[in-house]
């Protein structure tokens, strides 16, 4: 009842449609019903006339008001296909927007446990059959039980005995129906899960196609994909099979309907208690009878597509985000930067500490870096910052307020990231510098390449800030998409800024320029860089050791090196390697 009360509440914003729709089906339904009855009323009481003018009188006004009632269907049935089709997509795009927002607010650690293309299945596969569902389902199950019900009473009103025989059968029918929807109703989740195992595949093959050249693999993606098909195929062929069952069982049952007629009404014409026109009129109202059966059989399958789907999108939209607005939280303005843990833990998994017991106070405006094997924790110190996971113990502020009392836009609004994995967006550079500041001038653009030592080579490019990147910024070096990060940055102006390995995985040349940038960067900002090359940050006003036993060591760069414990090591090593 739930998943149905869920359901229902999409058609809140289109009742009037709604409503209008199911007039249309009710005249429609009526229209259906009445013209047996005036094929019956013409042979019972016109046919037999003697007076022919009367009966063509009487047969040219039947014509006229039948003409009248199908050109009102024409604009029923034209409203019902396409206004009530439009507001099934209208609801289906209702429900992925909901979706696509929902997953917005979800934490990174939902993202952790869970495969991008297996999500991408649920925004478009799940919600597929749901605009079919939305729009027939009420619709077809009103009509049908007009249907039903109205040629039922008009049946019982011809011959009760043979309407009563016809009513058991629709009973068995029922039964039968209900027996195979269970099964049906497990297979089409059992479809679900697997399309979106295949679109998982081919979204990890793709994203990664480079990687599986340079390694030559072809032949390992291919493996895995057949693999998931074929999984996918069994599901469909399981699905197959017992859809088979169900339609032929219910074709077979409509086919006892019409021998149970023809059987019965020929005894009772033989002992006179039925007119063979009644047959006749009977028999045209089984095929009314039968259309419902027909639409709700048809139906089933749409509706345990719709129904699967519409339970995978609410899998996803009961997920409760780890990390939320807390009631009464504030603003944070005017941001100066001091930073402080107090007594932080946190883990992954609830079970092994990464980070224990942390203290650690970084006045505002200081250049603190962090270096330490990896495993450390190096990482995760800084993605607690912004919330992207939530402390288990302790408490972490910003200028004295915890951060759990700052509502999360602002908080992450007063950070800025340059990451080593820089992520491009489809588009153009313009717009890619732009998402640091959505609403920013081209002026503003500009200044922010030209501080991020990136504007002279895009003057080099035909189209300049309108060149597209490619996907994931594959038209770009690794250096001009780190540059272009910086420039976000820089757009987005934040008091605090988090460099993690952003020049580690560049060549020396693209490191220099860079750096420069990085640099300004961080002027009057306090900034926490976590350092791979350890030359970067001589010039750190406090340099902290993290290991997995927590902080090990904290200084600058010449008193660590007299301390000679983990940073004097690991600068000695890098220094030994580069010589």
């Amino acid at each position: 009842m739930s998943i149905f009360k869920k359901f229902i509440s999409y058609y809140n914003p289109y009742k009037k449609l709604f409503f209008a729709d199911m007039v249309c089906a009710l005249i429609l339904s009526g229209i259906d019903l009445v013209f047996p009855m005036i094929v019956r009323y013409l042979t019972n009481n016109v046919y037999i006339l003697q007076d022919k003018s009367k009966i063509l009188t009487y047969v040219i006004y039947a014509g006229i008001a039948l003409l009248i009632m199908y050109i009102i269907r024409y604009f029923c049935q034209y409203f019902i296909t396409s206004w009530g089709h439009i507001m099934g997509a209208k609801m289906e795009s209702n429900m992925r927007k909901d979706l696509f927002d929902h997953l917005q607010k979800l934490s990174f650690s939902y993202y952790d446990n869970n495969n991008t293309g297996t999500l991408q299945s649920r925004i478009v596969n799940d919600l597929f059959d749901i605009s079919e569902l939305a729009h027939h389902g009420p619709e077809d199950v009103f009509i049908s039980i007009l249907k039903l019900f109205g040629s039922f009473v008009i049946l019982m009103n011809i011959n009760t005995r043979i309407t009563l025989i016809l009513f058991f059968l629709t009973l068995v029918m029922l039964y039968f129906s209900i027996f195979y929807n269970k099964h049906m109703n497990k297979v089409f989740m059992k479809n679900r899960e697997k399309i979106a195992n295949v679109n998982a595949i081919v979204q990890d093959s793709l994203s990664g196609i480079r990687v599986v050249k340079s390694f030559a693999n072809e032949g390992i993606e291919s493996s895995k994909f057949e693999k998931g098909n074929t999984e996918f195929l069994k599901s469909k062929e399981d699905n197959y099979f017992i859809m088979g069952k169900f339609f032929s069982g219910n074709g077979f049952f409509q086919g006892l309907l019409y021998v149970s007629v023809i059987l019965a009404g020929g005894m009772f014409i033989s002992n006179g208690t039925l007119k063979v026109s009644d047959l006749m009129v009977y028999i045209l109202y089984i095929n009314i009878f039968l259309s419902p059966i027909d639409k709700l059989v048809n139906f089933t399958e749409q509706f345990q597509k719709g129904l699967t789907g519409f339970d995978r999108f609410l899998q996803v939209m009961n997920t409760e985000p780890d990390i939320v607005d807390k009631k009464g939280a504030v603003e944070l303005t005017n941001p100066k930067g001091n930073i402080e843990f107090k007594n932080v833990s946190f883990s992954y998994n609830k079970k092994h500490n990464i980070l224990e017991n942390i203290n650690i106070s970084i006045s505002a405006g200081k250049n603190v870096a962090l270096v330490g094997p990896s495993g450390g924790g190096k990482t995760t110190f800084c993605s607690l910052i912004p919330r992207f996971y939530e402390i288990s113990n302790g408490s972490i502020s910003i200028d004295g307020i915890d951060i759990r009392d700052l509502k999360l836009r602002s908080l992450r609004n007063s950070i800025g990231i340059v990451q080593q994995d820089v992520y491009m967006f489809t588009g153009t550079i313009k717009e890619n510098i732009a998402y640091g500041k959505p609403n920013a001038s081209d002026e503003e653009i500009i200044e922010a390449a030209k501080k991020a030592n990136i504007h002279d080579f895009i003057m080099t490019l035909n189209e300049g800030y309108n060149t597209s990147v490619g996907e994931r910024g594959v038209k770009l070096s690794g250096g001009q998409k780190q540059r272009i990060s910086i420039a976000r940055v820089f757009l987005k102006n934040p008091p605090i800024l988090i460099l993690d390995e952003a020049t580690s995985a560049l060549d020396n040349e693209s490191e220099k320029f860079i750096q420069k940038s990085l640099e300004d960067l961080s002027k009057n900002r306090t900034t926490l860089v976590i350092a791979h090359r350890l030359s970067t940050i001589r010039n750190a006003d406090e340099i902290i050791v993290l290991t997995d036993e927590g902080v090990k060591e904290r200084g600058n760069h010449d008193d660590l090196i007299d301390l000679q414990g983990t940073y004097a090591y690991l600068y000695n090593m890098q220094f030994e390697n580069i010589s």
